[in-house]
């Protein structure tokens, strides 16, 4: 039918611009906290751009839920607000023949909400676990932010450098304290260079600096000038992430019946299944008074969106915690939540009915 074209045609267009918001919105929050831990030397530069991709296919599951059902809730208020759904009911249509347009526009966004969930999201938690691995098991001297202090080694040795030119690989005002033999050994250059030895051992090749040598406890203390000065940085053995629920494949998950992978597998069926519940919740709540407020739906729209949220996690932390069966847990937040939906359904064509005898 026409309308029907002209609605998924909207819903879609309404989906594009909320995507790409709350895309916007997500991206900005992961991006500044990434660059604040590369600014404080927690985190190499260069992993900034990949880890930013890992979490936001995490997230791509919730954001495309909500993307969804506000999709859907603000083409159908407006209808309302325009007075299009008075002709709607006025010409003997009942609400409920909006389901069969709505499920249509919903149907494919939940397929893809669910292979997110599934299969990708857990696969970018594990290649985010790794990655980050790698890079803190590179060399001490790569992960060195200019005009920060970085302990390396468990706090046996601390680098500071003031500026550092990546390409050319020079490093200029450079302090190297550490302990060695029970000694405390501060180094001070100008400038120095990274170099790597011919088997592979990378190096700080300090220039034209100063060496200070003092034992803890002792007076005494040792001064020595040099024209050049080698430290030895290390890579450190990378150690593979840990394999939580959340990184387990479908399939290693499906293999396992501990109370934690089973509350993981409750989280990711759940996903793809509230979209489509939230989808239909989005029909009887997108009713608008075009004499009153415009935006007391859009308030009930939220307060729904987060009392489900929470039925979800607060099953999935039942099931984790060994307190509810899984098979309940699996179908209870749903079940919870479609008696709202048929109430609100009867509500609202019953309403309906009675304003227009």
């Amino acid at each position: 039918m026409i309308f029907e074209r002209a609605a998924r045609r909207e819903f879609a267009q309404a989906a594009a611009g909320i995507s790409i918001v709350l895309l916007a919105i997500v991206t900005s929050i992961q991006l500044i906290r990434l660059l604040k831990e590369a600014a404080g030397g927690e985190l190499a530069a260069e992993g900034v751009l990949a880890l930013l991709g890992f979490g936001l296919i995490k997230y791509l599951p919730m954001l495309l839920t909500l993307t969804l059902f506000v999709a859907v809730l603000l083409p159908l208020s407006r209808m309302y607000r325009d007075s299009e759904m008075v002709v709607w009911f006025s010409s003997g249509m009942p609400l409920t023949d909006w389901l069969k347009p709505v499920l249509r526009f919903a149907l494919p966004m939940a397929i893809a909400i669910g292979m997110l969930s599934l299969v990708l999201a857990p696969w970018a938690n594990l290649a985010q676990g790794n990655y980050q691995a790698a890079l803190s098991a590179r060399s001490e001297l790569s992960s060195v932010s200019p005009g920060a202090f970085k302990e390396v080694r468990k706090g046996r040795q601390v680098y500071f450098v003031e500026r550092m030119d990546g390409e050319a690989g020079r490093v200029g005002n450079v302090f190297v304290a550490s302990m060695q033999d029970g000694k405390l050994g501060v180094v001070m250059s100008d400038s120095g260079s990274q170099e790597i030895g011919e088997n592979g051992d990378r190096f700080l090749i300090l220039e034209r600096g100063r060496r200070y040598e003092v034992e803890p406890g002792s007076a005494a203390f040792k001064v020595m000038d040099f024209e050049r000065y080698a430290v030895r940085t290390e890579d450190a053995a990378t150690q593979p992430a840990g394999l939580s629920p959340r990184r387990m494949g479908l399939l290693e998950l499906l293999g396992h019946s501990s109370p934690d992978t089973r509350g993981e597998l409750l989280w990711r069926i759940a996903i793809p299944v509230s979209a489509i519940i939230l989808a239909l919740l989005a029909i009887p709540l997108s009713y608008v008074n075009p004499r009153a407020g415009r935006s007391a739906n859009i308030l009930i729209a939220i307060l729904v969106y987060a009392i489900y949220s929470n039925l979800i996690s607060i099953s999935q932390a039942w099931v984790t915690g060994g307190k509810m069966p899984f098979a309940v847990g699996v179908v209870l937040p749903h079940l919870l939540m479609l008696l709202p939906l048929g109430v609100l359904f009867y509500g609202r064509m019953f309403g309906w009915q009675r304003r227009t005898a």
